[in-house]
């Protein structure tokens, strides 16, 4: 069964200097990525699945995405 948590816990980047131009993850929903826009929290959310995030992720981390 697969259950969702009745608040998610959404987070930013600890690199994020709270001016409210951030992305948030919730990181309690189990299988699965939500990620939504903090200027606007009641807002729509992307599910993307977890494994896709971590993904993206990496690829950020990498450089991967980066214009040269």
């Amino acid at each position: 069964m697969h259950t969702t948590p009745a608040e998610p816990h959404w987070i930013t980047s600890r690199h994020s200097d709270n001016g409210g131009n951030c992305v948030e993850v919730a990181t309690n929903v189990p299988d699965a990525a939500p990620v939504r826009d903090s200027k606007n929290p009641a807002g729509p959310a992307l599910i993307f699945p977890s494994v896709a995030f971590a993904s993206f992720v990496a690829g950020v981390k990498s450089g991967q995405f980066d214009n040269s």
